[in-house]
């Protein structure tokens, strides 16, 4: 996880600057709070980087923290400090969770690759019902030109072929839009890479979620391969190329 958040901070960072999120929390702030849906937390890193970019001290902004996993609940809220508040915390899976019209914002970001394309749309039917009408959903995903869609593709084609694709920023878009969202959304691209091979390796191992393929068997065999020799510079190092769709809406 070390390796893979050296690069993949930046992913947060670069949400943090592309809107002016402490307008969009004052804007949509009630009686001085904001109550936030954190879908699919993680490890906390999207308030880390708010934060980290000079989030105001107001509004107070509520979270509820949502992730199937306890551990990355624990991990979310370590990491909040004011202007966030800890609130509600929620073990479950999104396309299982049920809270109608409750929160002023609701935001996934990085979040929902994992999520089956079978219960796609239940789960984002279930994050924009979360939300109170005049509130404010976003999502940040990978498209399918990203490196995290394209190099998991490439994952599945040399050494997983079963394992189930990842979603991506367009479909997740199109469920919006079915669920009734009227969706902007905003491309932002970006570069990453590095020298240190470890920190490489570990980095493309979690991309896959798989820490049983080395880094030199995925420069060696058929479609990973070519993936990765065209993310190489000239000197040897990595560098990888990102799209991430910043999609928003206002619930009607």
């Amino acid at each position: 996880m070390q390796a893979f958040y050296t690069l993949a901070t930046e992913d947060y960072r670069q949400l943090a600057v592309a809107r002016d999120w402490a307008s969009d929390l004052r804007t949509h702030a009630v009686d001085g709070r904001v109550r936030v849906l954190d879908v699919a937390c993680g490890s906390g890193k999207f308030p880390a980087a708010l934060l980290a970019a000079g989030l105001p001290a107001e509004p107070t902004i509520e979270v509820d923290l949502l992730d199937p996993s306890a551990f990355s609940i624990a991990e979310a809220r370590a990491v909040l400090a004011p202007p966030f508040v800890a609130a509600g915390e929620h073990e479950v899976f999104l396309q299982d969770f049920d809270a109608p019209g409750v929160y002023d914002v609701a935001w996934a970001t990085h979040a929902l690759y994992a999520v089956p394309p079978a219960q796609l749309a239940d789960g984002v039917s279930k994050m924009v019902a979360a939300l109170r009408p005049g509130g404010f959903g976003a999502v940040a995903q990978a498209g399918t030109r990203s490196h995290y869609l394209a190099f998991y593709e490439a994952y599945r084609a040399t050494f997983a072929p079963d394992v189930t694709p990842y979603t991506d920023a367009e479909g997740v878009a199109d469920a919006l839009r079915g669920a009734g969202a009227r969706t902007d959304v905003q491309e932002i691209h970006y570069r990453t890479g590095s020298a240190d091979r470890g920190v490489v390796e570990g980095f493309l191992q979690r991309c896959a979620f798989d820490d049983t393929v080395p880094l030199e068997r995925m420069e060696a065999e058929g479609p990973m391969a070519v993936y990765l020799q065209g993310c190489r510079r000239a000197d040897g190092s990595y560098e990888f190329g990102h799209e991430a769709h910043l999609i928003t809406w206002v619930h009607a």
